[in-house]
């Protein structure tokens, strides 16, 4: 994966209706170590990440990059949103297209938050990159995220096995103004 190339980063942080879609701080640190030691979180993504590596990994603030934001609710984040583009992906469907993945804190899943951060963040990327179709691949296994990926109007191009499971992967393209 890498950036989405000629967009300014960072943005102004992006505000819904609940959240903010911001750059991560140095006040992100126990919450980011949260997220990737989660079983839960990480059902389907291959396990969770040790803790105590984790904490020594990320000694100060949680690294920067274009493409990632923190999910903010009432000043304390909740998630994060990635939007990357799409390289060596295992299917050609995706290869080189903006790539969205998301992470939620299980104290934060069944109140919309993931729905409500991921279409700001979808929305930004279509005034950043006009026309710009972004994929996402998630198991079939995983409920939540499927629902969420037809919830956010992704639609599915195909279903293919990797890493012992079938996975999905769907397609969202921008609506445009036809001229």
């Amino acid at each position: 994966m890498e950036d989405l190339g000629p967009v300014a980063w960072p943005p102004e942080p992006i505000k819904t209706e609940r959240l903010v879609l911001r750059e991560s701080e140095t006040r992100d640190r126990a919450a980011f170590i949260e997220l990737l030691a989660s079983p839960e979180v990480h059902t389907y993504l291959g396990g969770p990440r040790p803790r105590d590596e984790l904490e020594r990994e990320m000694s100060g603030a949680p690294e920067r990059w274009p493409g990632s934001f923190v999910v903010d609710l009432d000043g304390a984040m909740i998630g994060q949103i990635l939007l990357r583009r799409a390289t060596g992906h295992r299917r050609p469907a995706a290869a080189g297209k903006a790539d969205l993945g998301f992470l939620f804190l299980p104290r934060a899943w069944g109140f919309g938050y993931a729905a409500e951060a991921c279409a700001a963040a979808l929305g930004w990327l279509a005034g950043a990159l006009p026309g710009e179709p972004v994929v996402l691949t998630t198991q079939t296994a995983n409920v939540g995220s499927m629902r969420l990926a037809a919830k956010l109007g992704f639609t599915e191009v195909e279903r293919f096995e990797a890493w012992g499971a079938e996975q999905w992967l769907g397609m969202w393209s921008p609506v445009t103004p036809s001229s």
